[in-house]
């Protein structure tokens, strides 16, 4: 079983893209193949990514990774378009090389045997969610996830994964699964005391507040935190967190936290 301490080294790479697909409106996945081997590349971590076909953007781009296909040396990311960055990505063609620094960040703490989990995912932070669900190494009557989004048109189809683990929808709109937030949801408002791990990763607000519950019913709960990471080396200090011990980079000591450790 993987876990936080055996991740491969970083390394940066010219990866080939090999898939451009739209999604959704907003929503793309890119598949990129290594000629490295990715063995080592864990839930929770996340990838820097140059976009050179935008002079003016200067910065890498920060993706989780969205799924490992370890055989054949892919990696998939979910590229949502939130600006100029990740909108010039969505634009690039199959065949041609896409500089990637990875495996950047620490990941998620693996379940124990006989956990009962559930992963929380919001927005772009469904794919670290998809991806820790297929990785943990439960059976999938003890892994349960649910996804939240505006409305049905921003979710993604996540057929692939279904196989392992239990998925529950929410929408604001009311247009799939539950209307409301993953808060609202009765797999969390009515059952949260069945699980004895909660995983998630998406907007602050929703995992704020899903992190004061599960600090309540005492609940072990890892988040992964978005906060801007431009260099993914801890040298920007773009991304800084206060926790417990001081501030801390997301990018080096992150993106993955315990909520304990957090100033929440």
């Amino acid at each position: 079983m993987p876990s936080n301490t055996k991740g491969m080294n970083k390394t940066v790479q010219d990866l080939l893209l090999l898939e451009n697909q739209q999604l959704n409106n907003d929503n793309f996945l890119l598949k990129l193949k290594s000629p490295v081997h990715l063995s080592g590349i864990l839930p929770g971590q996340f990838v820097n990514v140059e976009i050179k076909s935008a002079r003016e953007i200067f910065l890498r781009r920060p993706f989780s990774v969205l799924d490992v296909d370890y055989q054949n040396q892919t990696i998939s990311l979910l590229v949502k378009i939130l600006g100029r960055g990740s909108k010039k990505l969505t634009e690039i063609t199959p065949g041609q090389k896409i500089s990637v620094v990875f495996p950047l960040g620490k990941s998620f703490t693996f379940p124990d045997p006989g956990d009962r989990v559930l992963l929380i995912g919001g927005g772009s932070g469904v794919a670290p969610m998809l991806f820790l669900a297929k990785m943990c190494g439960l059976p999938a009557d003890n892994v349960h996830v649910l996804l939240g989004a505006k409305t049905i048109n921003d979710h993604i189809n996540v057929d692939d994964y279904l196989k392992f683990g239990h998925f529950y929808y929410t929408t604001e709109d009311g247009s799939k699964g539950e209307r409301g937030f993953v808060i609202d949801h009765p797999v969390f408002k009515e059952q949260l005391s069945k699980f004895t791990r909660i995983y998630t990763c998406g907007p602050n607000p929703m995992m704020k507040a899903i992190a004061a519950s599960a600090k309540k019913a005492n609940i072990i709960c890892e988040v992964s935190l978005e906060n801007m990471m431009a260099c993914g080396f801890g040298v920007c200090l773009c991304c800084v967190e206060d926790t417990n011990e001081g501030h801390k980079c997301v990018c080096t000591e992150g993106p993955v936290f315990n909520v304990n450790d957090l100033k929440w």
